[in-house]
């Protein structure tokens, strides 16, 4: 085991409904062969796609309302409950609207919010999917967990002239003390944590045009795709890992890296 005690966790996130708000969380425990835990656990289908809450199988990304061309999803402010399933949305200085998102009815209700939020960008009735078990709304069926290099970020900021939210990058595991894009040479590395949990680094993540969205504004202001390939040759930021040990991860950890 080779010891990085600089390689940090220094964000922890979740997003409970695909394509809305970011939650931070001090510490997650993950399973075997598991997610992210509360991550990805609702989408919203943009009009009919064949999809099947009873065999689920992916799809991909641009079939649900997603920030890479509904950019008007960062501008709500959204808050999912775990114990009673309920999340509530919020939008400039309107009420929150609160729906429980265990039930059919309140599911249908976040799909009304939605159809009358974004008239003119559905395809279709919109129709909020829950995930079964064994299954998440990640873009990539092997997206078990995402992690970003926060020097990655910052050298997006050079490349960019001006600062990125790392929230653009949509990430569970936001660490530092690596060099920037060195996450892109741990593909096939185990990373583990302080309690137990051991991840495989399975392949680079590569960026979409949510990250030109601004998760504050819900602005589209910057081209970070094109800045990479431009500077990098790609569009890669990021990895997605598998759980191959479950255990405990805390804001703070110091990771290390098997081999």
């Amino acid at each position: 085991m080779t010891s990085h005690p600089a390689i940090r966790v220094e964000q922890l996130y979740r997003y409970p409904v695909k394509g809305l708000s970011p939650e931070r969380v001090a510490e997650a425990s993950l399973e075997t062969s598991g997610y992210f835990p509360g991550d990805r656990l609702y989408a919203i289908e943009n009009g009919p796609s064949g999809f099947d809450e009873v065999t689920p199988r992916h799809l991909p990304k641009v079939v649900y309302l997603v920030l890479m061309r509904n950019e008007a999803l960062a501008r709500l402010r959204t808050r999912y409950d775990d114990a009673s399933g309920r999340l509530s949305v919020a939008y400039e200085d309107r009420p929150a609207v609160s729906c429980d998102l265990a039930s059919r009815e309140g599911r249908n209700a976040l799909a009304g919010f939605m159809k009358a939020y974004l008239p003119q960008e559905l395809r279709g009735e919109p129709r909020v999917l829950k995930s079964s078990p064994g299954y998440r709304f990640t873009d990539s069926p092997t997206g078990y967990v995402s992690l970003i290099n926060l020097a990655s970020v910052r050298a997006v900021e050079d490349y960019v002239g001006a600062p990125v939210d790392p929230l653009r990058f949509r990430g569970n595991v936001f660490v530092d003390g690596l060099e920037p894009w060195a996450e892109l040479d741990l593909v096939g590395r185990i990373v583990e944590a302080p309690g137990g949990l051991r991840l495989k680094v399975t392949s680079r993540t590569v960026r979409c045009a949510a990250t030109n969205v601004d998760p504050q504004t819900g602005i589209r202001d910057l081209q970070i795709p094109r800045v990479l390939s431009q500077h990098l040759g790609h569009a890669d930021c990021g990895v997605y890992a598998e759980v191959i040990a479950g255990g405990a991860l805390r804001e703070g950890d110091a990771l290390t890296l098997e081999g």
